[in-house]
């Protein structure tokens, strides 16, 4: 049986597809082109436009530098100054802390010392308004005949007793000797010792011996007492 051939068995497939697609290899060829021009363009030296382009960048990049270092030192000022400032309050508070708490104690001190001696001169006062009451209240021209005598040892025992509120005050507080050198506040118990000492050394004898019986007189008393009732006892047994 004879063989039947087919027309595309005697037909070149290769060759017709390479020649209905030339536009392939044509565009294959274009590609490989530019690809080189673009490589051989990356590899040419900068103009003119690019080297100012280049230059503006790095003076923004350097403006921005200098800017960026302008506000790092302004913050380092304000941490400078912040920190002296914080020692400036340590330091002052604790000199303060340490002068005021010095300064309330001494004050406190002479405070209390102030207010005793207050207390002992108004307590001294106290007593020569009552010695000059006692004094001025003495009318001996309305002494009867008969009381003459009664009164004028009252009288005298009411000078007596002034006497000795005067000198017991006089020994307490120096400016009653000496008034035209008033001693600070404060300072009449620190001359006090030395005041007295002054004061009994410009006495005589006959002011000492005076002295001596203003403050010892009430004792006397006593004594003199206790010898009455002692001799009037002995009477009555005697009797």
């Amino acid at each position: 049986m004879p063989e039947h051939f087919d027309e595309s068995d005697f037909v070149d497939q290769d060759y017709q597809a390479s020649q209905r697609s030339p536009s392939s290899a044509t565009g294959y060829s274009k590609t490989t082109q530019t690809s080189g021009s673009d490589a051989a363009g990356s590899s040419k030296a900068p103009n003119m436009e690019d080297l100012d382009h280049q230059v503006t960048t790095a003076q923004q990049k350097l403006t921005e530098l200098r800017r960026a270092q302008e506000e790092l030192e302004r913050e380092r000022a304000q941490l400078e100054e912040s920190r002296r400032r914080q020692h400036e309050f340590q330091t002052g508070r604790d000199e303060m802390v340490q002068n005021l708490t010095r300064g309330i104690e001494l004050l406190g001190e002479a405070e209390f010392a102030a207010r005793q001696e207050a207390e002992q001169m108004a307590k001294t006062l106290k007593g020569l308004r009552d010695a000059l009451e006692k004094l001025q209240s003495i009318q001996e021209d309305e002494w009867s005949q008969e009381a003459y005598e009664t009164e004028l040892t009252k009288a005298l025992s009411t000078i007596e007793n002034a006497r000795m509120e005067w000198n017991g005050a006089q020994l307490k507080w120096p400016i009653l000797t000496d008034p035209e050198n008033k001693p600070a506040a404060g300072s009449a118990q620190a001359t006090d010792s030395d005041s007295r000492l002054n004061w009994l050394s410009d006495q005589n004898l006959r002011q000492l011996c005076k002295l001596g019986l203003a403050l010892t007189w009430p004792l006397a008393l006593v004594a003199l007492i206790a010898v009455s009732l002692l001799l009037f006892i002995l009477i009555l047994r005697g009797g």
